[in-house]
């Protein structure tokens, strides 16, 4: 479908779609969402075939990382506000509203749904081969793990990742409620029940990105397995940073009527929302290297 938009059709865009006034902007899109779409076809290739246990961690796990960011909040969001409507909520804020719908309700359908079935296949692909590769890293529990596994600089990273992540916390939290504080105009008319599920999703990953980077570097929660602050670290921070950084850059290239282009408040959000997911991603990769340091590898067969 985006190829085909690449292309110049307009299959699924309706007539009056905001889309087509800035048709420079949504094939520099579709082309970075083609490419995207090819790293997970090579991602899939590598967790599923035997030269794949050969590739090094450092040129596997970063693509991960911003493939679970993207589709983590897709496959939590997209059910979630179907649920709401389900029980009276608007489709204004995801579509564009009815007056301007940014595309037809069945491509998000078609789209959202492959999103949500790419997430699962390709999270247990990982699941899978990470256990094969690096399972000895996560096992046990947060007790078990000997005094003082990350420094100080680690502890002061959590901190500061949990002082930046108030800023973009209290806006997302105004924003979920109701609040306008730093919308811009063309934001505020266009709010319906989809915009007030995503933005109650990233506090809540805000707030599990945090606690989970936290949890790691000093050490807490001593009867929770090391796989769960893990998890919450890892996807969580993927989820704040790759989705902070995507709407940073769709924002600074927004044009078009004044009224739809976002406040510093809204750009400030998503760069402090960015930053906090990077930081307490530097956590959780600080926290696996030190296991790996003083844990006895197994050969991999």
């Amino acid at each position: 479908m985006k190829t085909a938009w690449v292309a110049g059709s307009h299959v699924g865009v309706p007539a009056g779609s905001p889309l087509l006034d800035h048709p420079t902007g949504m094939v520099v899109a579709n082309v970075l969402t083609i490419l995207m779409d090819c790293a997970v076809i090579v991602l899939a290739l590598l967790l599923t075939r035997p030269w794949g246990l050969r590739v090094p961690a450092w040129l596997l796990a970063p693509p991960m990382w911003v493939a679970t960011g993207l589709l983590a909040p897709i496959m939590t969001g997209y059910p979630l506000q179907l649920l709401v409507r389900a029980l009276g909520g608007s489709t204004a804020g995801t579509a564009g509203g009815e007056d301007e719908p940014f595309l037809h309700e069945w491509v998000f359908a078609v789209v959202y749904t492959g999103f949500i079935v790419q997430g699962l296949a390709l999270g247990t692909l990982f699941v899978l081969y990470a256990r094969d590769r690096w399972g000895h890293l996560w096992r046990g529990r947060m007790g078990d793990l000997p005094a003082g596994l990350l420094g100080t600089a680690q502890r002061v990273t959590a901190v500061v990742a949990g002082v930046l992540a108030l800023f973009p916390l209290t806006l997302r939290l105004v924003w979920a409620g109701g609040g306008t504080t730093g919308l811009s105009a063309g934001l505020v008319a266009e709010r319906g029940s989809d915009f007030h599920v995503l933005e109650s999703l990233y506090v809540v990953f805000l707030l599990t990105a945090v606690t989970g980077g936290a949890l790691l570097a000093f050490g807490r929660g001593r009867v929770l397995p090391v796989r769960v602050p893990l998890a919450l670290a890892g996807i969580s921070s993927g989820a704040v940073a790759c989705w902070g950084g995507w709407m940073a850059v769709a924002a600074l290239v927004t044009g078009g009527d004044p009224a739809d282009r976002p406040t510093r408040l809204m750009l400030l959000a998503y760069a402090g929302q960015m930053i906090v997911g990077l930081l307490v991603a530097t956590v959780g990769v600080r926290f696996l290297a030190a296991r790996s340091a003083g844990a006895v590898k197994r050969p991999v067969t």
